[in-house]
């Protein structure tokens, strides 16, 4: 049931992954629930990089190197932990927005609904098994310089992935209540 698996879904990092490989099958399955995300105007703005195998050393580099060259006083630990996350997944996906060129709506719009396709991901990633976290570190803003994004087209985060032996803890939220106000009258 829906409800149960939005319940179940956790934010599952790098370090708990393991090394078994994600299939493609899934990956494409995973992608297909972004795209019937909601949007409006049916500009579709989410755009995904699906980055693998060699992929994932190159991103690993370009990042430490980006951070390196645009960090005043740069740690060679957060470095080493920056290569290790990319290292440590499975598969990575960067969660891009492509502007709708006639700019007809506002731009938040085009990131709510990428966020949603991230959302409908994230829950299959839970139906499947596989442990994910959108991470949006500053370096996003230099992933032009790797990535080959179109007019209008912008990078907004990563999605780590990796299947995971760890027994996940429960969720906890405080109660709906306090955070909704009704108005009837």
């Amino acid at each position: 049931m829906i409800y149960e698996l939005i319940e179940k879904r956790r934010a599952v990092f790098p370090a708990q992954y393991n090394d078994r490989p994600i299939a493609d099958e899934d990956i494409q399955k995973i992608l297909e629930a972004a795209n019937w995300a909601p949007t409006h105007k049916r500009t579709e703005p989410w755009r995904f990089k699906v980055v693998r195998e060699k992929a994932k050393t190159r991103l690993g580099e370009f990042m430490v190197e980006a951070y390196i060259k645009h960090t005043p006083d740069p740690k060679q630990l957060k470095a080493k932990k920056i290569k290790e996350k990319v290292h440590q997944s499975a598969a990575i996906i960067a969660i891009c927005m492509q502007r709708d060129p006639e700019e007809r709506l506002p731009e938040w719009e085009e990131i709510a609904a990428t966020a949603m396709a991230v959302q409908n991901m994230w829950l299959v990633c839970t139906e499947l098994g596989i442990g994910c976290y959108w991470s949006s570190p500053s370096l996003i803003k230099y992933m032009d310089d790797f990535f080959q994004f179109r007019k209008g087209e912008r990078c907004l985060g990563f999605l780590y992935m990796g299947y995971f032996d760890t027994p996940l803890e429960d969720g906890h939220r405080g109660p709906y209540s306090d955070k909704v106000t009704w108005m009837i009258d």
